[in-house]
């Protein structure tokens, strides 16, 4: 279990994050999410002793991580892909990490195989692609089967197969009884394989929650209509105070989309006025949508409107 309490840290007169905290339990995947520089990474480096904190604690099973002697048997962790020798091939680099933290130096070969690079192995690192550098690193938070795992941006550089081997891969885990903790920027996988949800904003805690609470917490998309006589519709509709946006990619021809009448109310309006209808669907907030919404005045790098 991974534990942040009152966690703070600052540099200079910046503060990267802020009282913060959270508690990360075994058994499902937890997404950790925020928009760009909210302190995710800062974070995420306090959890595993890479930086100490200026106020608070952060801890995993009960204990500051910096405490573990052997530390990959404890944690599994991916923070950057990108940091590790060129110069030296995959089975070097994993057997130099088994070495210094006492594993078995047989899981090197197996976890090789599990990412997917047994066929390159002794190939060297700087010429690895991004997503087998990711591979690699997934493997090197592998080698201690360790009962806590916790990615930084994991689904970077992985092609689409890559991407569902990872999905399936964190859901075993976390099947197994782990702690697996997930930052990412990817909305739909983690709508995909993540079952909790941590969200910051400017190092601040926005929601603790599961991903349907927190989703249930972005405003209704309202309701998808199809029907033989949509202007009609859309004018009763309007009439009884709903707001209706008909669809741009077919003129004339809808979906309208409808807010402010629950699907049954839209029904009977449309009995009504003898309008039938083709579609009728609730269209439920998504992950997406209540992230914008609810990290909105947390947003340090807003872009302009395109031109």
């Amino acid at each position: 279990m991974i534990e942040a309490n009152d966690l703070t840290k600052r540099y200079g007169g910046t503060t990267a994050v802020r009282d913060l905290s959270f508690t990360v339990r075994p058994g499902r995947v937890t997404g950790f999410l925020g928009p760009n520089g909210a302190g995710k990474t800062t974070t995420l480096r306090l959890l595993l002793g890479l930086n100490a904190p200026t106020a608070g604690t952060a801890t995993i099973d009960g204990h500051p991580f910096a405490g573990h002697p052997r530390g990959l048997r404890r944690v599994g962790a991916l923070l950057d892909a990108q940091d590790v020798h060129g110069g030296r091939t995959a089975r070097a680099h994993l057997k130099a990490l088994a070495v210094s933290n006492g594993i078995d130096r047989r899981r090197v070969a197996e976890v090789l195989a599990e990412v997917g690079l047994a066929p390159a192995a002794g190939r060297r690192i700087g010429g690895f692609s991004l997503g087998m550098k990711q591979r690699l690193g997934i493997a090197a938070a592998l080698l201690g089967d360790p009962p806590v795992l916790v990615f930084d941006e994991p689904l970077n550089g992985l092609d689409p197969e890559g991407v569902q081997w990872l999905r399936a891969l964190l859901r075993r885990l976390a099947a197994e009884g782990r702690t697996v903790f997930v930052s990412s920027h990817q909305m739909s996988e983690m709508e995909l394989c993540a079952e909790e949800l941590i969200v910051i904003g400017r190092g601040e805690l926005i929601a603790a929650e599961s991903l349907a609470e927190f989703a249930a917490r972005g405003t209704s998309q309202g309701v998808r209509v199809r029907a033989d006589d949509h202007e009609r519709l859309a004018s009763a509709l309007r009439a009884a105070g709903a707001t209706v946006v008909t669809g741009e990619q077919e003129p004339g021809n809808g979906p309208l989309t409808v807010t402010g009448l629950e699907p049954g109310r839209i029904g009977e309006l449309a009995l009504r006025e003898g309008i039938a209808l083709s579609e009728l669907t609730p269209l439920e907030a998504s992950l997406e949508q209540a992230f914008m919404e609810l990290t909105a005045t947390s947003v340090d790098y807003l872009a302009g409107e395109p031109r």
